[in-house]
């Protein structure tokens, strides 16, 4: 028996709509790391540049991540540009702010991507969707405590 035939048709694809959300906010974000990577500047420069370095690093295999487990629920992953603007609740970047506007639309970005982790909780919890489940803990961890790092670099 197919560990996937407990899950109905139906909780797979509400499971799956919610992880394709998550899935284009995490690349928006993704992308808009690295282009502060790229474009950070000011005495803050080394600092940020690694950091965003190992935010967007962890985003890559992240999506990647996401995306197979959509596709293990038996749904299509989106995959373009067009599909993640329609999806995505991150806004993308405008022009190059200076550093702690970097940080501060970073912290709203991940902030926004705990949001959708959480939404999509009940329905993987509903379907005693474990994998799932265990997808969304590890995504949330992670982006609670970048939210934390991020926020004490705008303190004081």
């Amino acid at each position: 028996m197919s560990p996937l035939k407990t899950i109905t048709e139906e909780q797979r694809k509400e499971i799956a709509q919610g992880l394709s959300v998550l899935l284009a906010d995490s690349y928006t974000l993704y992308l808009k790391t690295h282009n502060y990577h790229w474009n950070v500047t000011g005495p803050m420069f080394q600092t940020l540049h690694l950091m965003f370095e190992q935010h967007y690093t962890e985003l890559a295999l992240a999506v990647d991540l996401i995306a197979e487990r959509i596709r293990a629920l038996g749904q299509p992953a989106p995959g373009s540009y067009a599909q993640f603007s329609k999806l995505t609740s991150v806004k993308e970047a405008v022009g190059v702010p200076k550093a702690q506007e970097m940080i501060r639309e970073l912290l709203v970005a991940h902030e926004t991507v705990i949001q959708t982790a959480r939404q999509t909780f009940p329905a993987a919890e509903k379907a005693a969707d474990q994998a799932t489940m265990d997808l969304l803990t590890q995504r949330l961890q992670l982006h609670e405590k970048t939210a934390w790092m991020l926020g004490s670099l705008l303190e004081g």
